[in-house]
This record gives structure tokens, C-alpha cells and sequence, in this order.
């Protein structure tokens, strides 16, 4: 890297900490307007091609949102970063597929003991559809569905939960297990196996429902089990 470079990235680097500073300082809340490029420019002693990098990059890590012809927005809190660097991890091979399901079991089995505790009665509800969508699916092969329904279904659990972090996480996970589930699920190779996962996603949805959280994380544990032995049995590690 050449200095231009260097002191280029700097400068970035530097606007990048003092917009997002300006967020906080300001209380910027959603959806809020940022001050222009040529304001910040101003402000912050740098040309209007630094401020705009420092903006591309903090739109790329989703904490502004850029439209043409508009002022930059503080973005809602978002998945698509983390689940980015997720992704990235896995295939450079920083981590593997059991870390990931090492980490799930931990928080999902955390996340359905809350939803047990916490969940309206309309999210009890929907979890239970869902699971008896996944089961209509199952029995008519339908395996893009099936996938699409155990999807939703641990979508479902992270705001069922009340904390808005599990449901950030929950979220991440999604792009790697629309990758692995099609795997674990040719690998449950009988008739017993995959009546057992179906089965598993019922009993969950049954025990928060009935606001049992023992029951609940059970269940969740028996299902992170068996998802994690179908994986290896594919030879993913």
C-alpha cells in the first residue's frame, strides 16, 4: 500500500468514527436524516470523496442507508452484516459447520426458554401453525416447502423471546441453514428420523404455547441432537 493509500484510508477511517459519533451525539433514531456530504466535508476537514467511502462503508455494514439523489438515513438494525462475516468464515474455513450449530443449540435452547415465558398468545399460535405447515409439507414431499417452514419457524422464536439481539441472530443464521438443511435432510435416511425432526418442531411449539420452558429447551436440545449427528453423518464437520 502506497501512502496516498494509506492517508486515504485514514481519513476514511477517521470520517467513519466521527459520523457515526454524530449518530450517537445527536440521538439519531431510524430513519433520521444525516447532515449532506458537502456538510460533513466541511465539518470534518476532509473532501467530499471521503466522506462519501465513509458512507459506502457504513451503508455496507448496514448502519445507514443510502439513496440516490437523497440524504443518508440511519438504518434500522439489520442481519445482512453478521450474517456476511458468518458466511465468509465458514467458507474461508475460519469455522465450521458444528461451531455454528455448537452456537445455535446455546442460544436457541436460551432463546425458546424465553418465547415459553414471554410469547403473546398469537405467536404461540403462529409457531404452531408453522410446525403443522412443516408436517403437511413433509407428507407431501414438498421439501422446498418443508425447508421454507423450518425457517420460519426459528425465525419466528427470536421476537417470540423479547430480546431484539436474539432475533438480530436468529436472523444471521438463516443464509447458512438454507445451505446445510437440504444436507441434514438427505441424511435422515428413514422414515423414523424424519418423523422425529417434524415431531421435534411440534413438541417445541407445543411447550412454549403452553408456557413450559423446561419442556421447551428440551426439546430444542433433542433437535440441535439430532441436526448435528445428521450433518456429521453427511461428513460435514
Amino acid at each position: 500500500m502506497d501512502q496516498n493509500s494509506a492517508t486515504s484510508g485514514g481519513l476514511v477511517s477517521g470520517a467513519i468514527g466521527a459520523i457515526t459519533r454524530h449518530i450517537r451525539d445527536h440521538d439519531l433514531m431510524p430513519g433520521d436524516r444525516l447532515p449532506s456530504e458537502a456538510s460533513l466535508s466541511k465539518e470534518l476537514h476532509v473532501s467530499r470523496t471521503v466522506v462519501r467511502e465513509a458512507f459506502r462503508s457504513l451503508a455496507a455494514m448496514r448502519i445507514i442507508e443510502l439513496a440516490t439523489g437523497k440524504r443518508a438515513t440511519v438504518s434500522p438494525i439489520d442481519n445482512g452484516a453478521m450474517s456476511l462475516i458468518m458466511e465468509h468464515g465458514l467458507h474461508t474455513e475460519q469455522i465450521n459447520i458444528q461451531q455454528i450449530y455448537d452456537v445455535r443449540r446455546t442460544i436457541e435452547t436460551r432463546i425458546v426458554t424465553l418465547a415459553a415465558i414471554r410469547r403473546s398468545d398469537t405467536e404461540a399460535e403462529h409457531l404452531i401453525a408453522t410446525a403443522a405447515e412443516m408436517r403437511t409439507a413433509a407428507e407431501a414431499g414438498d421439501l422446498s416447502r418443508l425447508m421454507e417452514r423450518d425457517l420460519k419457524f426459528h425465525e419466528l422464536l427470536g421476537p417470540a423471546s423479547r430480546n431484539a439481539v436474539f432475533a438480530l441472530i436468529m436472523g444471521a443464521f438463516q443464509g447458512i441453514t438454507r445451505q446445510t438443511w437440504p444436507i441434514g435432510w438427505r441424511s435422515r435416511t428413514t422414515a423414523p428420523a424424519r418423523e422425529k425432526m417434524i415431531a421435534t418442531h411440534e413438541d417445541i411449539a407445543a411447550a412454549i404455547a403452553k408456557g413450559d420452558p423446561v419442556t421447551a429447551a428440551a426439546a430444542m436440545t433433542v433437535h440441535f441432537d439430532e441436526s448435528v449427528r445428521a450433518l456429521v453423518a453427511a461428513g460435514l464437520s
